[in-house]
């Protein structure tokens, strides 16, 4: 690319030389013109001869053009329309700098000759080269100077844009696209540099990517095997509430179970996020009818503070399991965060069965209800030393969305309130 800068300068500097040069030898070229007394004197001697014949003239050679005016000044003949243009009388030859000359015959005027001036012939032929020479040398800088904008917006301006576009596509994320590397690029190093980083960021992000994608696996699969034995402590906590008497032991028994069951609450989430983020939260849909919400709420309201209205009879589409799950992290925020009794109404809404979980808990700020189903975000109110992850919400949410359903969360000055949106078979 230097190279290309440097054959151009020299380029330039060679044509700006042999102008000025060639400028400079045609304005010196010009001879010098003098009058020629013997030419001039054979032209009026030959008018005195012919002055009954004028046209006879033509038959003579002269080395210049000339103009005859008679006696009262009108033209007899003229060599040259185009250079006795407007010269009507002797008076406009002298103001255009001609050589006018009486023609006597003794003491008789026949008329006035007029011919050119050499000097400003001379003069006039060299201004037109010096025209003709500048207009060259102007076109050919006009055209030097077209193709260097050329050769500029080629080799820098556009590689430039090029480099710029192409940050702006690493910018966003948009590793897979090369920079196109081009041999007279000026920005041939940076270019090749620019994509050795894109190379690296692809391979970094690919890598990342894959550990996140680890990280998610393993915490699926250590939430999943913790399950079992969350399991089994709480049968055997049921199998202890039911054989020890002491009324103390059968407390911290019962509390055992309760952590358990939190614990268990937990590991389910986790689950289902290591899984959604996985792509492998399923959800399988069959026919149920509704009776069976009001078996799912009694199976986890452990401490019967749920009180529900009428169901309608009909036929729902859902995941047993994950409506189950759903209504079992609803129930369990309840508990956590408001500790009252839990109103629970249904009714139709189009084509969907509307299940109503209120508590009547100080519940939420307005601006905070919209992020309350982003993953790992919990509320500003009644949060603070209380466990949880973020995630309950959130997988519920989730989880409606892929029974075609709803979930949408109200708080007022009644109380917070969850609504599930579960679609009719």
């Amino acid at each position: 690319m230097m190279k290309g800068f440097k054959s151009f300068f020299i380029y330039l500097t060679i044509l700006l030389t042999v102008s000025v040069t060639l400028l400079v030898l045609v304005a010196g070229s010009a001879p010098l013109s003098y009058v020629d007394s013997i030419m001039l004197n054979d032209v009026i001697e030959s008018v005195k001869e012919n002055r009954d014949d004028i046209k006879a003239l033509e038959a003579k050679t002269f080395d210049t053009d000339i103009l005859i005016f008679d006696s009262d000044n009108k033209t007899l003949y003229s060599t040259s329309d185009k250079v006795f243009a407007d010269i009507h009388t002797p008076l406009d030859a002298v103001r255009r700098g001609m050589i006018t000359m009486p023609v006597n015959d003794g003491s008789l005027f026949l008329g006035t000759v007029v011919v050119p001036n050499p000097a400003g012939v001379a003069y006039r032929r060299a201004v037109q080269k010096l025209i003709l020479v500048t207009g060259l040398v102007t076109l050919l800088l006009i055209i030097s100077y077209i193709s260097f904008l050329y050769y500029i917006n080629r080799n820098v301006i556009k590689p430039f844009k090029r480099m710029k576009e192409f940050a702006g596509l690493i910018a966003q994320g948009r590793l897979d696209e090369p920079l196109i590397m081009e041999r007279n690029n000026i920005f041939g190093v940076f270019t090749e540099s620019f994509d050795i980083m894109r190379e690296e960021l692809k391979s970094s992000k690919q890598r990342e990517t894959e550990l996140k994608m680890r990280e998610k696996e393993l915490i699926a699969s250590l939430s999943h095997d913790l399950k079992t034995p969350v399991t089994g402590i709480r049968a055997i906590c049921g199998v202890l509430s039911v054989k020890i008497q002491d009324e103390y032991l059968k407390a911290k028994v019962e509390n055992i179970e309760q952590k358990t069951r939190e614990i268990s609450t937990l590991l389910s989430d986790l689950l289902a996020s290591a899984l959604d983020d996985l792509g492998e939260m399923n959800v399988n849909t069959t026919e149920e009818t509704s009776d069976i919400l009001d078996e799912l709420v009694r199976e986890h309201d452990i401490y019967g503070k749920a009180e529900s209205g009428e169901i309608p009879d009909c036929i729902l589409k859902l995941d047993r399991n994950r409506i189950s799950q759903i209504i079992g992290n609803i129930i369990s925020n309840s508990y956590k965060y408001a500790d009252t009794k839990i109103d629970i109404s249904y009714r139709f809404n189009g084509r969907y069965l509307e299940m109503r979980i209120r508590d009547h808990g100080k519940g939420v700020d307005p601006e905070e209800l919209e992020l309350l189903t982003n993953k790992f975000y919990r509320g500003k109110k009644n949060t603070a030393g209380k466990e949880g992850s973020g995630l309950g919400l959130y997988i519920s949410s989730e989880l409606m969305k892929k029974m075609e359903g709803q979930l949408i969360c109200i708080s007022d000055k009644e109380g917070f309130e969850v609504r599930l949106l579960i679609p009719l078979a």
